[in-house]
């Protein structure tokens, strides 16, 4: 069994989602979003925010593994700078915790949820709905978190996978 942490980071609104993993099956544990938007707060106020989130997170589920999407460079320069600085935010509270950091691009989540590159955001809420079997559609940060969560947990059973044959073939022989 395997507890994996997804993160969609903003510097706003941070998404989480956590599920639970044993082989192939996938159960849901929990998920919303990390408000870091309150009147007159600065980005600093923000970040810390989404640090003490993820901290919080991270001591109330006992994640084994953490997962976060990607900064996607846009039209806004500014928006990615700042959207860069909230993973940071999430990521140090998930190395301090000794968690290792796993990173995926948008495209990516999608295709490993969804099984195209270019879903849109109702097509992921409707797959991770599907696949944990959920009885309402997540919030869409939430469900982005989700499907990064998701996309950890595909790409971590695919890795085992061949590291399994790797080990069973060895010169063209079974082993």
């Amino acid at each position: 069994m395997t507890i994996i942490l997804g993160i969609d980071p903003g510097s706003r609104f941070t998404g989480y989602g956590v599920i639970k993993q044993e082989k192939q099956r996938f159960t849901y544990l929990g998920s919303g979003c990390i408000k870091a938007l309150s009147q007159g707060e600065d980005l600093a106020s923000r970040l810390q925010t989404i640090f003490a989130g993820v901290s919080e997170l991270i001591i109330q589920f006992k994640p084994d593994m953490f997962a976060i999407e990607q900064v996607f460079m846009g039209v806004n320069p500014g928006g990615a700078l700042k959207l860069g600085q909230a993973r940071g935010a999430a990521i140090v509270a998930a190395t301090n915790a000794g968690l290792t950091i796993a990173e995926y691009s948008a495209r990516q989540i999608k295709q490993a949820v969804v099984g195209s590159g270019a879903a849109d955001k109702s097509q992921v809420q409707h797959m991770v709905k599907t696949i944990l079997k959920l009885p309402g559609t997540p919030q869409a940060d939430a469900a982005d978190a989700l499907a990064v969560a998701l996309c950890h947990g595909h790409s971590h059973i695919n890795i085992a996978r061949l590291a399994g044959q790797a080990t069973k073939i060895v010169r063209g022989r079974l082993r």
